[in-house]
């Protein structure tokens, strides 16, 4: 490994408040771990002056290279560009809020060159965030690994390093939602968890919106397995056997004489099964679309301006 070369790749969205602090922290931890570097950040569009920042620092920093989409295309299909222009031997992915800590890399480092083709990012506490987002976080990564076909580990996000080999097979798959860190985990390849604390923003608000989060847990549940389109199946079963049951229960009731509103339970009877079905009409219709999408062929982002390359 002693002519290897890093590649970091950072996404960007109106982070104004933070880049330069960033830059700075993530600049000093990879000249210490003494690899060949170069920075890679991913303008997603921003509207503030992030990517004046980011011109600046790639005229004084030679290392640091800048790829600005012409409109925000999201943080999965930045990081993507990021990989897309990687010369590296092994790639870093981090966003730019400082949450997930940079010295952290040198252990991602570390577990590569001991063999790993993927160390990613373990979160055994994260700080301040409500308990809310706490919660609700938890409960969708347990969701998620029981319904993935792909073994995705808990509690971990898109902070990892990836061997050369691995992103070469992430740059055949160009399916536009995407879902890195499932992607990841259906390739198979040895993946080491490297555990640390998540530590507070440092500056600005988090861009991901509740929007934003709910087409990624989208994104990750429908990418990675086809259990909401068999629940179809269990779903008809336990209607159909509590309709049986209910039947017997009438007959019961006639037997004893207990007079009971057929229309009332022929309301609530036939609200439930449509409940059902434009539940299970809305899972077909999210698949459908997601084969709709990857029809058009269209190209995964757009770059309007590059630095450095």
């Amino acid at each position: 490994m002693q002519n290897a070369m890093l590649s970091l790749i950072v996404p960007v969205y109106n982070e104004e408040e933070v880049l330069e602090t960033s830059f700075k922290r993530m600049d000093e931890v990879m000249r210490g771990i003494g690899y060949d570097y170069e920075i890679i950040y991913v303008n997603d569009g921003s509207r503030d002056k992030s990517m004046k920042i980011l011109r600046k620092i790639a005229k004084d920093n030679p290392q640091v290279k800048v790829r600005s989409f012409s409109r925000n295309f999201g943080h999965q299909l930045a990081v993507t560009c990021g990989m897309d222009a990687a010369q590296g031997d092994a790639l870093i992915i981090i966003d730019v809020d400082l949450q997930d800590p940079p010295e952290v890399i040198e252990d991602m480092v570390r577990a590569w060159e001991n063999g790993a083709d993927i160390a990613y990012g373990k979160r055994v506490k994260r700080q301040g965030e409500t308990f809310l987002k706490k919660f609700t976080a938890s409960c969708y990564y347990r969701v998620l690994k029981a319904m993935s076909a792909a073994e995705i580990p808990l509690d971990t996000g898109d902070f990892r390093l990836i061997d050369r080999r691995v992103a070469d097979v992430f740059l055949k798959m160009r399916e536009h939602n995407r879902f890195l860190r499932g992607m990841s985990a259906w390739m198979g390849f040895e993946a080491v968890p490297i555990e640390f604390v998540r530590n507070e923003r440092y500056a600005g608000k988090t861009k991901y919106t509740l929007k934003k989060m709910i087409k990624l847990a989208m994104d990750g549940i429908i990418g990675f397995s086809d259990r909401p389109l068999t629940l179809c199946g269990y779903f008809g079963a336990g209607v159909s056997a509590l309709s049986l049951l209910a039947f017997l229960v009438f007959i019961i009731l006639a037997i004893c004489s207990v007079k009971v509103s057929g229309l009332l339970w022929m309301f609530f009877g036939l609200a439930l099964l449509m409940g059902i079905g434009f539940v299970f009409l809305g899972i077909q219709g999210a698949y459908m679309n997601r084969m709709y999408d990857e029809l058009k062929n269209r190209p995964l982002y757009i770059v309007a301006e590059e630095l450095n390359f």
